[in-house]
């Protein structure tokens, strides 16, 4: 693997880590939200990361057969199908004949624990990239 090629597949890390933190801080803004313009509650939503090509070129397609550099995609978005959290709230505009309103099944602890995940995982694809960046410029300097 070349030097370049642990940065896309670090590139590819970064991009799913990014999109991962998007889902994640919608579903915490959603988190009691009882409407949604499709109806019923908002349903949370999770990302399935998969192995995926590191790069568009003819090359990558050729290392990725040989068996090289595989880089991170998303494959899904998955939403979550379970029935909406019951909560008794009679006054609230969205309460059905008993009183019931359904409520997202969101966990902000849980969000949160993921949401940090997240940021550590980009954080962790920044240092390959700065660590292969510096092998770059050591070898460049060696070579003078």
């Amino acid at each position: 693997m070349s030097l370049f090629s642990a940065i896309a597949v670090s590139a590819t890390g970064m991009r799913a880590q990014r999109t991962r933190a998007e889902i994640i801080t919608e579903n915490l803004a959603n988190a009691d939200t009882t409407r949604t313009p499709a109806g019923g509650p908002y349903k949370r939503k999770d990302t399935v990361f998969t192995t995926a090509p590191a790069g568009n070129s003819f090359a990558d397609f050729m290392s990725l057969a040989a068996g090289q550099h595989e880089g991170v995609s998303i494959s899904e978005i998955a939403v979550d199908e379970r029935d909406p959290e019951r909560r008794y709230l009679p006054g609230h505009p969205d309460a059905d004949p008993q009183g019931y309103v359904g409520f997202p099944r969101i966990n902000p602890a849980e969000e949160m624990v993921d949401l940090m995940s997240a940021s550590r995982g980009y954080q962790a694809n920044v240092a390959a990239i700065t660590a292969v960046k510096e092998m770059i410029a050591k070898s460049i300097e060696i070579f003078r």
